[in-house]
């Protein structure tokens, strides 16, 4: 196979400037594949998918060097991001050849030779065995990029060196790109002049504070652009408004995804890693990255196609080795940093977004591992060319790669170099956006050059600080000192950092920032159907709301089984039973005094399974608050589904202790030893338990923080217990005794055990004690709507 002798062929790598755009040209009647060299016979079947050996294959036909079944010691498969292409596949199906198809609007032609062996077509996995080879990414080795695309029913999809044959030297032209779920975005992100404030309220005045000021910019699929700048200078603010995030105040300027701006449909295609790893500590990784999968994943996908793609990303990040491993936290052992943060940029890949953001991937990390971050950040950036042929349709489809936009505070410099564009800022203002192969040359063109040799990203730290130790000073600072305008502008013979701001920002301004924004502003032919689809407003879930429910019930009770059957709690349970049973040992309700005495233990058990269960709910929502924020902003699922799963997945974890302290009290104590007493006083303490739990759940959600909702739970209990019904207290506060559970408990409770004595006991009527199953049931369903209105009503937080 040879390359065109025009001056436009060759192979081209796509850079951040050079990006692969969308193809689709129409594959036109068959001819004979001996026009192609290489070209064979195929004995044909129909349908099917191409087996991953037969597409190992056909990425071989596409290499030079390459004919017939054979191999060649020329033979290249690589990795690489290019926008050329020339394909030879022999007859494929029904041993019919596709023919050479040309496409005269964009100037490329398409020849296939190749074969699909009829014994491999069935073949429908993935990887073979031989393709996965366990290694350890943080210890340097590299990892096969795997990226499944289940629903289509043949593909070849293979990362290869791409070669493309011009048949003219016409100018490309924008190409839409399909894949799964909808369509990429072609120029992801434009933005221009973004301004944004924070109104900062004190005792007697209001003032504005400006984060950032005019930043404009642009990036497209296959490239990866990092935000620098050293801390306060607006990095996280910007990401968390380029990724929407940030909604109020309302920013300034204009931001737009395909010239279009921001839609909740947009939630679907955007994936956003927060600089804090919010993750469960108790799942292992692999159940973390399975649950994000049946979550985030199209509807259109079977439970167990989601459940792959979990596996495809866990090989794809090289977390094999801990992918039963639990994730850890402060008091819980797990897996590494490093690993941590892999899990949390796969929880957003494996839906496969058009753009993904990450704050501070690197934070934390060592020089190594972080590099090795970022080489997963640019895999994921480069342009991956998926070729799907529709036997039925002869259609072919590309897909072009995804948009990286990442902030990073003090890269390296192999880091630095792994970067298509930077954007550096500094005080909020825009210092330098372009190539960031670039940034040096920029800087020595405005007479800022480092006097010694130093890593190139210190250097424009340096510079965005104001800091100009071991750097040239530009002539026009130099004569601002020798002026000596005054003792403000200069520091020990070198301007202030000031004065070094002012002058790059009006460098910046006067210099580059015309061009690029009329770069910027030249319109896109975008087809106005992507264009519709980025706009509109329409939510996409990943699951019905049932099948959210089911997921989100299962992850509650594997994430918190830990902590309820931790031994310090069932030791806690059992001393006090014991306690309690050793106390109130064979006591009696003979006498009135003896009944009386008895009857303290009961408002004893009300008063600890009101207080017990409402100090553990407290801490329900708060202390997910963070993954809670996270998962709402990508729209994983319905803030209803999460409530009912959350609350709902409680109660069985929650009704296990009661049972073993109640076996221990009522016997001990000597209450009515029969089945009927003692099932519904274990009845009454659940309907206790679940009630309490709204209370502790209704105060958590509304204060969304610990140390207010520990003081109001104490203040509320308290005066709960008072008012239950044991104690005298005066008429004009005795109405607190409805509102109390521990009040309609402690009578239920006394009306199962003392069913046969004609009087009351503490003036509660012996009866049916509907009143107060009535009573304690309204507590259940009122608490719990009043914590579901306050979640509904929680406002995200900013990079959330």
């Amino acid at each position: 196979m040879e390359k065109s002798n025009s001056t436009s062929s060759g192979i081209l790598r796509t850079k951040s400037d050079q990006l692969v755009e969308t193809v689709m040209a129409a594959l036109k009647s068959p001819a004979a594949s001996s026009d192609a060299p290489g070209g064979g016979e195929t004995t044909g079947g129909s349908g099917g998918m191409l087996s991953r050996k037969s597409s190992k294959r056909l990425a071989a036909a596409a290499s030079p060097g390459w004919s017939g079944g054979s191999t060649s010691k020329n033979t290249h498969i690589r990795k690489s991001r290019s926008a050329q292409l020339k394909l030879d596949v022999d007859e494929v199906s029904s041993g019919a050849a596709l023919s050479r198809a040309s496409s005269a609007s964009l100037g490329f032609s398409f020849s296939f030779t190749g074969f699909v062996p009829p014994d491999e077509v069935a073949d429908m996995m993935p990887f073979s065995d031989d393709d996965m080879i366990p290694e350890d990414l943080e210890a340097g080795a590299r990892k096969m990029k795997i990226q499944s695309e289940p629903t289509l029913p043949i593909y070849l999809k293979e990362r290869m060196e791409i070669y493309v044959e011009i048949n003219a030297p016409t100018p490309r032209s924008p190409m839409n790109m399909a894949f799964m779920s909808g369509s990429v975005l072609y120029r992801a992100l434009f933005f221009t002049e973004v301004t944004y404030k924070v109104i900062l309220k004190g005792m007697t005045s209001t003032v504005e504070k400006d984060i950032l000021n005019g930043i404009s910019g642009s990036v497209s699929p296959g490239e990866v652009l990092a935000l620098m700048g050293p801390s306060g200078s607006g990095k996280t603010t910007l990401l968390s408004l380029l990724g929407g995030r940030l909604r109020e105040p309302t920013p300034g300027g204009m931001v737009t995804y395909n010239d279009q701006p921001y839609s909740k449909f947009l939630k679907s295609r955007i994936g956003f890693v927060t600089q804090d790893d919010v993750l469960f500590p108790h799942l292992t990784v692999k159940e973390t990255l399975t649950y994000a999968a049946l979550l985030r994943l199209p509807k259109t996908l079977a439970k167990e196609e989601k459940k792959k793609r979990a596996i495809d990303v866990i090989c794809e990040l090289g977390l094999e080795r801990c992918q039963d491993t639990m994730i850890g936290g402060s008091f819980v052992r797990g897996i590494s940093g490093g690993e941590r943060k892999r899990v949390c940029i796969g929880n957003e890949i494996i839906i496969n977004p058009s753009l993904l953001f990450l704050d501070e991937p690197t934070s934390g990390l060592d020089s190594t591992t972080a590099l090795r971050i970022v080489e997963i950040l640019q895999d994921i950036a480069e342009v991956d060319i998926y070729i799907y042929i529709y036997i039925c349709i002869s259609s072919l489809w590309l897909q072009a790669g995804k948009t990286v936009i990442t902030t990073i505070h003090q890269p390296s410099s192999r880091l630095f170099h792994k970067f298509d564009k930077l954007i550096l800022l500094g005080k909020g203002s825009l210092l330098y956006f372009g190539k960031a192969s670039e940034a040096m040359v920029y800087f020595s063109s405005i007479g800022c050059s480092p006097l010694i040799a130093m890593n190139p990203a210190e250097f424009l730290l340096d510079l965005a600080n104001g800091n100009i130790n071991d750097v040239s000073i530009p002539s026009e600072l130099e004569d601002k000192v020798q002026m000596e305008n005054s003792e403000a502008e200069t520091r020990n013979g070198k301007p202030s950092p000031a004065v070094v701001h002012e002058y790059l920002v009006e460098a910046y301004e006067t210099r580059v920032a015309d061009d690029e924004k009329k770069k910027l502003m030249v319109p896109l032919p975008i087809e106005e159907e992507l264009k519709l689809k980025t706009y509109t407003s329409k939510r996409e879930w990943g699951a019905r709301w049932w099948e959210q429910f089911s997921i989100l019930f299962r992850r509650g009770l594997k994430e918190r089984r830990h902590d309820y059957f931790s031994w310090l709690r069932i030791t806690q349970v059992l001393t006090t039973a014991v306690i309690l049973g050793l106390l109130w040992w064979q006591s009696d309700s003979d006498s009135p005094k003896d009944l009386r005495d008895q009857a303290g233990l009961l408002f004893f058990i009300s008063v600890f399974w009101g207080f017990f269960p409402v100090f553990t709910a407290i801490f329900t929502f708060p202390q997910e608050r963070a993954m809670l924020n996270k998962e709402r902003a990508a729209d994983m699922y319905r803030i209803s589904a999460y409530f009912v799963a959350r609350t709902s997945s409680d109660i069985p974890l929650d009704l296990l202790m009661p049972v073993l302290f109640l076996v221990v009290v009522y016997f001990m104590a000597g209450l009515r030893k029969s089945a009927g007493p003692f099932f519904l006083t274990m009845l009454t303490v659940f309907l206790c338990i679940v009630a309490a739990q709204g209370l502790g759940l209704a105060i958590g959600a509304t204060l969304m923080d610990l140390k207010r909702a520990t003081t109001l739970a104490s203040v509320t209990v308290m005066t709960f217990m008072l008012a239950g019904g044991y104690f005298n207290v005066p008429v004009f506060i005795s109405w607190l005794r409805y509102l109390s559970f521990n009040y309609h408990t402690y009578k239920l409770l006394l009306k199962v055990q003392y069913k046969n004595i004609a009087h009351g006991v503490d003036g509660a009527k012996i009866d049916s004690g509907l009143t107060e199953v009535c009573a304690l049931l309204a507590m259940v369903v009122g608490y719990r709507l009043l914590a579901y209105l306050s979640l509904r009503r929680m406002k995200l937080q900013p990079g959330s």
